[in-house]
């Protein structure tokens, strides 16, 4: 644990200055630590990162593939305080392709004075009048609006002091959250086919240790939580849901390991959790009984509040999006706010150092002993994140596919009615 809270601190020395300097912009170091990127981040350096690969198409359609470590250099500068040290410098890709008898040039820079900050983005120099005019009108409309002289001018990027037209080209780049979501897919894929390839060897005996933990999971998931919510229909669901479960439970853990193949804040990331939703969705509702749809459409209630306004009915179709909005929303907000508090705890030594070195000291100790207690909280919460997320994808796909009135006729079927009486005993004596 001492480890990880060492990793952690690393990369907030070089990199946590704001637009000031010596200042401290919290609010960009949270974001860049929780959001993606085209590298992933090498511990205890804020300038090198393992590379990953860059896929866009340019303007004219053209496809191009390249290192992420091509669009920054690493150089040595002098900062603030007089003393060399590296950095990770932004540079422009230069590319050539051939077309017919010519060959064409293409730039591509990672934005950072743009709209599309912190995204590839394929630029053009300005050189005809009609650039130039075009540039020159964009900007006077922008300091029309009193934006300020660091406002971003609308279409351009911003490098190294000269202004290009920029191209949001179509990007379809490993990212960290890409490559963490594959590596995520695998380690599930492994737990889970070394569970059955150890049942396949040694049906007799009961797995120990790791694969012992694992199959308690999905005794308790598939006996305590899923069977009992779906009944004769738990073999159709139960791969769905227990899959569900354990790629969330491993993304979460994932998340709070600082080095790689961990670092990557998926379930704290909205798009993530967003497509989990929609999958549920796709499963509540496609597999939803002829009850469901007529509850929804036509339900039990006065006929007043369903003709001529359709009152219940716009109710219930709404409910079905909120359904998998609240699923998206809570595993998202949880998971985003662990990392953020446990960021906050660790710059709270940055901040305080300002004051001197015994307020530098007792923030250290301060923030330590949080940061150790919300990150064995986290690992909590990571396990019952999953689990209710699991849950209530279960609940709803149970509301979803049951039928009463099958119900009822199975109720009446286990009926047993009472004995006749018997008829030939001997009367009583009196």
């Amino acid at each position: 644990m001492t480890l990880l809270l060492l990793l952690l601190f690393a990369p907030f020395n070089a990199g946590a200055s704001g637009n000031e300097e010596g200042s401290l912009n919290v609010k960009e170091v949270i974001f860049h630590h929780l959001g993606d990127g085209y590298g992933w981040e090498v511990p205890f350096s804020h300038v090198y990162r393992i590379p990953l690969p860059v896929i866009v198409r340019a303007q004219d359609g053209s496809w191009f593939c390249f290192s992420s470590s091509r669009l920054q250099n690493i150089e040595e500068v002098v900062n603030s305080e007089g003393k060399a040290c590296l950095e990770a410098v932004p540079t422009i890709v230069t590319l050539h392709k051939n077309h017919g008898d010519s060959i064409k040039t293409y730039q591509f820079v990672l934005a950072h004075h743009s709209k599309h900050a912190n995204k590839v983005v394929e630029i053009f120099p300005i050189q005809t009048a009609k650039d130039k005019k075009e540039f020159e009108d964009a900007k006077a409309a922008v300091a029309a609006s009193n934006s300020g002289e660091d406002a971003i001018v609308d279409g351009y990027v911003e490098f190294n002091g000269e202004y290009y037209k920029e191209y949001k080209p179509l990007d379809i780049s490993i990212t960290k959250n890409v490559f963490a979501l594959l590596i995520s897919s695998v380690v599930v894929t492994l737990i889970v086919l070394g569970l059955a390839r150890y049942y396949a060897r040694r049906s007799d005996k009961t797995p120990r240790k790791g694969m012992g933990f694992v199959e308690m999971l999905v005794d308790f998931l598939y006996s305590g939580t899923i069977k009992s919510a779906l009944g004769d229909k738990t073999k159709k669901f139960a791969p769905y849901l227990l899959t569900c479960f354990f790629f969330i439970f491993i993304m979460n853990i994932l998340g709070l390991v600082v080095i790689f193949p961990g670092g990557a804040n998926l379930t704290g990331n909205i798009a993530v959790t967003l497509v989990l939703a929609v999958i549920a969705f796709v499963m509540i509702n496609i597999h939803g009984s002829k009850h469901y749809w007529k509850d929804i459409f036509w339900p039990d209630v006065p006929l007043w509040l369903k003709f001529p306004l359709p009152i219940m009915q716009f109710i219930e179709i709404f409910s079905m999006f909120t359904k998998p909005a609240a699923l998206c929303v809570r595993l998202f907000a949880n998971m985003m706010g662990g990392h953020m508090i446990v960021i906050t705890l660790i710059l709270i030594i940055f901040i305080f150092a300002a004051f001197g070195a015994a307020a530098a000291g007792a923030s250290v100790i301060v923030s330590v002993l949080f940061t150790l207690f919300m990150l064995a909280l986290d690992v909590l919460v990571s396990f019952i994140q999953a689990y209710v997320f699991t849950l209530l994808t279960t609940i709803f796909i149970s509301m979803s596919t049951e039928d009463p009135h099958a119900k009822h006729e199975e109720h009446v079927d286990h009926i047993s009615l009472p004995e006749e009486a018997d008829v030939t005993a001997s009367p009583k004596t009196t």
